[in-house]
């Protein structure tokens, strides 16, 4: 019984520690709306599951406890449980990747007239890159970084020439205007996350 207890307990304070908890995420740009969105149902989709697969565990403790005299039965397979754990299984795993796809979609189309900036990454430090007057970038390349050119801009080529290079942790963006992150890396992998945006991706 105690099992039983602690079982039922769990999913009770789980529950309780999501809905009364204070912490929740940082506000999100406004027009990224749909993100949240998708999280929370993948929230519901697991929650629900979890709640159900450790209740069921609680039941199925107490109505198999041991009892004096009786004998477990064996059952090698059955189809009509299968067939029904299949069809369940297929359309939880459905409800959390079609919302994920058409978001997935959203997040890498580009608008456009969206402004191309390059995030550079390298050990213990973040730099960025921005078009000048001309509004393109340049090419860049590894090879091409020294303690001159620290982010490898291409010298011959005329379009970086007048890139805005910012060697700073933070980078403030216009507010209203679409913009189009390239990310690179002068060495090892790296975590580039934006928490307004509920954007991560390695580089």
């Amino acid at each position: 019984m105690a099992v039983v207890l602690v079982l039922v307990l769990i999913v009770v304070g789980s529950v309780l520690f999501h809905l009364l908890s204070p912490w929740w995420w940082t506000p999100i740009a406004s027009n990224w709306d749909y993100i949240d969105n998708t999280i929370i149902i993948s929230f519901w989709i697991t929650g629900i599951v979890f709640a159900a697969v450790v209740l069921f565990m609680a039941y199925c403790v107490f109505r198999f406890r041991h009892r004096e005299g009786n004998r477990a039965a064996y059952e090698p397979e059955n189809k009509r449980l299968e067939s029904w754990l299949m069809i369940v299984t297929a359309l939880g795993v459905t409800a959390l990747l079609v919302p994920g796809l058409f978001v997935w979609s959203r997040f890498v189309t580009v608008p456009g007239d969206a402004t191309a900036i390059e995030v550079v990454a390298q050990q213990w430090q973040w730099s960025f890159r921005l078009p000048g007057k001309d509004g393109k970038l340049g090419t860049s390349d590894t090879r091409d970084v020294t303690a001159d050119n620290p982010l490898g801009v291409a010298p011959k080529d005329p379009n970086g020439q007048d890139d805005v290079l910012v060697q700073a942790a933070d980078l403030h963006l216009p507010v209203g205007k679409p913009v189009k992150v390239l990310l690179r890396s002068i060495d090892v992998l790296h975590d580039f996350y934006i928490p307004e945006f509920r954007a991560k991706m390695d580089m």
